[in-house]
């Protein structure tokens, strides 16, 4: 299982203080989700090198259109393993769901964001992985977690009855807001969720990345179509 993080410059934690945390807690890799307003850590590769984790190059692109998102993530597509979108807009959120290219589409009921079934069945229609964020939740407190978990339940339903594909993250800025799996399992379970889907949501990172570096590979054409090797 994966989990998705924010490191320096993009919080305060070193990319190397997550990925031994992640590890420390029992997750077989983490990927890198800075916005890419902020800068990607200078040394993903190096950090790979040195931990006992896989370490995955990804970026969190936030817009204020649909035009500016579509330019930054045709931008990153070819640069990074894994292209998030960050929604909670209407129009960035349909933007997302419609777009074969993008990866997640994090925080969707976030700020004015307004999720439903036409937006779910196009996420299943493209392979866009919506979020299910753990993050407001484990760190929200009154009125704010209330509807953090309305949301949550909400964006479940929809989800489940598109069979749209999604993942889940604590979101994690600092080491110290990281969760093992079997912590998030049971939050999971607490708010009304299966814990095999809050497994199944953060070991979703993986395969995404493993299917991100296969495409971004010399030999792959579209999928299903391979260049033979000479």
């Amino acid at each position: 299982m994966y989990e998705a993080v924010h490191a320096r410059p993009d919080g305060p934690t070193t990319l190397a203080r997550q990925a031994r945390t992640a590890a420390d807690y029992g997750f077989d890799g983490i990927v890198v989700r800075n916005h890419g307003d902020a800068g990607a850590p200078d040394d993903v590769a190096a950090v790979r090198d040195s931990v006992d984790i896989d370490v995955v190059d990804g970026v969190e692109v936030r817009a204020d259109a649909p035009s500016q998102a579509s330019g930054l993530v045709g931008n990153y597509r070819s640069k990074r393993t894994v292209v998030v979108v960050h929604g909670g807009d209407r129009a960035i959120n349909r933007f997302a769901v419609e777009n074969p290219a993008v990866d997640v589409l994090a925080h969707p009921m976030a700020g004015d964001g307004d999720f439903n079934h036409v937006l779910a069945a196009a996420a299943a229609d493209n392979g866009v992985r919506v979020e299910f964020a753990l993050g407001p939740v484990l760190r929200g407190e009154g009125g704010t977690r209330v509807r953090r978990l309305r949301d949550l339940r909400k964006l479940r339903e929809l989800v489940t009855d598109a069979d749209a594909p999604y993942v889940v993250s604590a979101d994690a800025e600092t080491h110290l807001e990281l969760r093992a799996p079997r912590e998030l399992a049971a939050l999971g379970e607490a708010i009304g969720f299966d814990a095999g889907d809050i497994r199944t949501g953060l070991a979703e990172w993986e395969r995404l990345a493993a299917r991100n570096r296969e495409r971004l590979g010399d030999s792959f054409v579209e999928p299903g179509v391979w260049l033979e090797d000479s």
